[in-house]
């Protein structure tokens, strides 16, 4: 499940339709698990467990890295940015006329290294002196021919920036529906804290009836200590009476 979880979070820009599959293979995965729990295999022990542990780290680091794999997906390999950057900067009307020729750059054919010219020049019918590829370059006619030119600098910049806005803006909004869905229901957490406010009255009852019984028992102790010590007063006073009266008839 992990593994799926990397593969459809990772390269979900570049195969939309993975967490649809994904969906029917768990949906599918989990009937035959209850068929096999029900009726094939033994009622597995109860094991209680706070959380799902180190997993739930990995799969909120997955999360993050995908949405930064992502963010490049976009950016780096399709046109979006290009077009974006063309329509927004080099157009004139404001249009994408004129989107293919801005993408092409322009190659003299007289430039070839020798040995890698092409084998029939006149293949066309014509002689062909310049060619287009696709890529950001100085023509052959400029001060620096076949440089990289500004427009290929401009484009990197527009996806970078996209990378990181489109990293934060994800990230805010995984903020703000954590905020909006607490992890335990509001009930479930009410339950909780009455369970708890009962779990401290117990325990002060107890603590309470602990003091009772000490208390008791001191003075149950304190009460037997007079009791002994009324006990010895007496009989030290019982003694000196009879000696008194012994040498009294004594001296008769």
């Amino acid at each position: 499940m992990i593994i799926q979880f990397g593969f459809v979070t990772l390269f979900v820009a570049s195969f939309p339709l993975a967490p649809l599959f994904a969906l029917l293979n768990n949906i599918i995965e989990i009937r035959l698990d209850a068929k096999k729990f029900v009726t094939e295999l033994r009622r597995p022990v109860a094991a209680r467990a706070k959380d799902i542990g180190i997993w739930y780290n990995i799969l909120r680091g997955v999360a993050k890295v995908a949405v930064i794999i992502n963010a490049f997906v976009i950016s780096f390999t399709s046109d979006f940015i290009p077009r974006m950057v063309y329509q927004y900067m080099y157009s004139p009307d404001g249009s994408m006329h004129g989107f293919v020729n801005h993408t092409l750059s322009y190659f003299n054919v007289s430039h070839f290294q020798e040995g890698k010219e092409t084998m029939d020049p006149l293949q066309l019918g014509y002689p062909v002196e310049i060619c287009r590829y696709k890529d950001y370059r100085e023509p052959p006619w400029s001060t620096t021919p076949y440089e990289i030119s500004k427009e290929f600098w401009a484009v990197l910049a527009v996806r970078l920036a996209f990378v990181i806005v489109f990293q934060n803006v994800v990230m805010l909004m995984s903020d703000v529906v954590d905020w909006l869905i607490p992890d335990i229901p509001k009930d479930i957490s009410l339950q909780i804290h009455k369970e708890k406010i009962l779990l401290v009255d117990l325990f002060m009852k107890e603590e309470q009836g602990k003091v009772h019984i000490l208390e008791s028992r001191t003075s149950a102790v304190g009460k037997e200590n007079c009791s002994s010590g009324n006990n010895n007063n007496n009989s030290t006073m019982a003694q000196q009476r009879s000696g008194l009266h012994t040498n009294s008839t004594k001296s008769f």
